[in-house]
């Protein structure tokens, strides 16, 4: 038989509505995996084998009932520690959450349940998704299953989604839901050699999934390939009442929409994204997208986006505003770690608490947000970055007046060595550079592994589309990955 882990969500659904393996053996095969790769790769922060093994039971036995299985019935998959899940630790990798259980579920979650699917565990993050190499977790750095050729050096793999794109990359999920807020999908999913879409703004639920920026902030599939993230997506999205920025559309069945004819397509190439320092091997890579593009049938055009130099300190300004407002409500009193001095008072309290329970990306980003907020800073910082959203906004109205989806590189670089950039923000920060303007605009974005470097690291190639064409989206990494043809895996050291 198939090594059940060497399987994706659509070959693994399909496989259990046949008869052909049962979804209690993929759950004990995937359960195998993440307790062995624990100690090495630390990619999750709690697992849940019972969880995944009670989701199977009920799948088969809705099989032997001759029930329907779901969307994603019999798949197991990771969640990341966002997602707050029903009395199972929810922490966002941070001190001042440890121990916290909930007593609801996210809106996503729950999507994903009703759709079959089962938990293998919470996934390690940056602390809540401050981050780009998933060393920021309280819980300790997630470690990527890649390395360089001829390298034992450990590297990184993305973030603030980590966990979830070493899980999928290591087989030991075959999916994972992520977050992204500037680029916390595509960049990881690009660093591990796996796809990853981030939808439009308000396509999946916010509601119970624990805040960074609001006005970002979008949940999204993370997983082996281009088919396996449009089932996945199809389960996690949807209207919610409770999510006031939720939108009130019909889910197209994004599955059954996937084509990689892009006739009559027109695919741009914005010039602002050719930026001076760029690595040799991403420009090639990018070069080599648009001629399968045109492959694909598409016609291709240069576009612009003027506004594009603006958007990383636009970001690093709305970004830690919204999340120093957010995490106001972690002061002790309510749930999670509570620092209390003898003979403290509810202030001191406050302080220790949050000195204690917040790390230092967090504490360097509400210091940042709170300052471009306070009353001499306001209109010269968040006022001005907000008329800057606006106009990159309009940047891509204009471009879409052109062209259908546009194709641009996913990251600057491969993936770092861990420990790289840590001492300096700002170089971290320059990893966010290709993904933060569709996060800005809130338009749909996906990643799509199309090559190697020299010494053997995955590359990814970014599609971003108009607001609500998923399927455009979906359809265009359809056609690069069938072109490109991306089969490597990481050699197993773990």
């Amino acid at each position: 038989m198939t090594n059940l882990t060497d399987l994706g969500v659509a070959a693994i659904r399909d496989g259990v509505k046949a008869g052909e393996f049962t979804a209690v053996e993929v759950a004990e095969a995937f359960n195998a995996n993440v307790a062995a790769a624990q100690d090495a790769l630390n990619a999750f922060i709690v697992a849940t084998p019972e969880a995944a093994i009670e989701a199977a039971k009920a799948t088969d036995a809705k099989r032997a009932a001759g029930e329907d299985l779901g969307r994603m019935g019999g798949v197991p998959i990771g969640m990341k520690d966002l997602f707050a899940t029903f009395d199972v630790q929810t922490t966002a990798a941070s001190h001042i959450l440890e121990g916290f259980k909930p007593q609801y579920e996210s809106t996503v979650s729950q999507n994903l349940w009703n759709a079959g699917a089962g938990m293998l565990g919470k996934l390690n993050l940056d602390q809540f998704a401050m981050g780009s190499s998933n060393e920021t977790s309280h819980f300790g750095n997630v470690v990527s299953p890649w390395r360089k050729q001829g390298s034992n050096a450990p590297l990184a793999p993305g973030g603030s989604s980590g966990g979830s794109s070493a899980a999928v990359a290591a087989r030991l999920a075959p999916a994972a839901t992520g977050t992204d807020t500037g680029g916390s999908i595509r960049q990881p999913a690009a660093f591990t050699g796996i796809t990853g879409i981030k939808p439009t703004y308000g396509r999946c639920s916010r509601w119970g999934v624990v805040a960074f920026a609001s006005s970002l902030d979008q949940a999204g599939p993370m997983a082996r390939d281009t088919r396996d993230c449009a089932i996945m997506l199809g389960a996690m999205a949807g209207f919610d009442p409770k999510d006031a920025t939720s939108l009130d559309m019909p889910v197209p069945d994004w599955e059954a929409l996937l084509s990689s004819d892009l006739s009559g397509k027109t695919v741009g190439i914005p010039r602002e994204y050719r930026m001076d320092g760029m690595d040799a091997e991403i420009v090639a890579l990018w070069d080599q997208g648009v001629a399968w593009l045109k492959d694909a049938g598409a016609k291709v055009v240069d576009i612009s986006l003027p506004h594009t130099k603006y958007a990383l300190p636009t970001y690093y300004i709305i970004a830690p505003a919204e999340a120093s407002s957010n995490l106001a409500r972690y002061d002790g009193v309510r749930y999670g770690l509570r620092d209390l001095p003898e003979g403290a008072n509810l202030q001191d309290m406050y302080a220790a608490t949050r000195a204690a329970g917040f790390g230092d990306e967090v504490k360097r980003r509400i210091l940042i947000g709170t300052y471009v907020l306070s009353a001499g800073f306001y209109d010269a910082y968040y006022t001005q970055a907000q008329k800057v959203r606006t106009l990159i906004s309009q940047d891509f109205a204009k471009a879409f007046e052109q062209c259908d989806v546009i194709l641009a590189p996913t990251t600057p670089t491969p993936a770092f060595a861990l420990g790289e950039n840590v001492d300096d923000p700002l170089s971290m920060y320059l990893n966010d550079v290709f993904s933060v303007p569709a996060s800005l605009a809130g338009l749909p974005a996906m990643s799509v592994p199309a090559g190697l470097s020299k010494d053997g690291l995955p590359l990814g190639l970014q599609i971003i589309g108009k607001a609500f064409d998923e399927e455009g989206v979906l359809n265009a990494g359809l056609a690069l990955e069938q072109r490109a043809q991306f089969t490597a895996s990481p050699d197993k050291w773990w």
